[in-house]
């Protein structure tokens, strides 16, 4: 199991042109953030911060119950971690998703079910905003956007709030009682 560590530090590689992870003892994870996507401190060396190590914590609790490997959840809390600090701003694509009502007040690491005329997927939420929230896809299967696009596992995007239903009951495991 991959543990936090303060000898992490975070690095942009022109040699490949992504952000990078050094978990030392000659590990190296490669995150999905590329660098058009990247902010201006993303391309100094950043050490894996208390912040940091909080928020993996935080994803790895809540996509625990999620049918992932281990490996995956642990890729996965860190393609989170790396796209909250380091993942430009950017403005809600919701045309994508389907209305699904007013109300709804997601909170870091919730996970939320998006739907549109191609699929339903399921998103955990990363940065809360007052109307929008930045969300990473959870599911394996690809979540398509129109009949060009489509984002992959950890890939993120900006939703707003009625576009969001709460999923969070897919973490919880159901325990049926046999009565004879």
């Amino acid at each position: 199991m991959l543990k936090p560590s303060d000898k992490w530090s975070w690095y942009y590689s022109d040699s490949d042109g992504y952000l990078m992870l050094d978990l030392d003892d000659e590990m190296v994870f490669r995150t999905n953030l590329s660098c058009k996507l990247l902010v201006d401190c993303a391309f100094e060396s950043q050490p894996f911060s208390v912040d940091d190590a909080s928020d993996y914590q935080t994803y790895k609790e809540q996509i625990a119950h999620l049918p992932l490997s281990e490996p995956r959840k642990a890729e996965l809390a860190l393609y989170c971690v790396a796209a909250k600090r380091f993942h430009k701003p950017v403005q809600p694509k919701s045309w994508f998703f389907d209305y699904q009502g007013l109300g709804y007040q997601p909170e870091m690491g919730d996970i939320v079910s998006l739907v549109n005329e191609y699929n339903q997927g399921h998103f955990i939420v990363l940065d809360v905003g007052d109307s929008a929230s930045l969300c990473a896809v959870v599911d394996l299967e690809a979540f398509s956007l129109n009949g060009a696009k489509s984002l992959s596992f950890g890939q993120v995007i900006k939703v707003m709030h009625d576009r969001m239903v709460c999923a969070n009951e897919i973490l919880i495991s159901h325990d049926i009682a046999l009565v004879g």
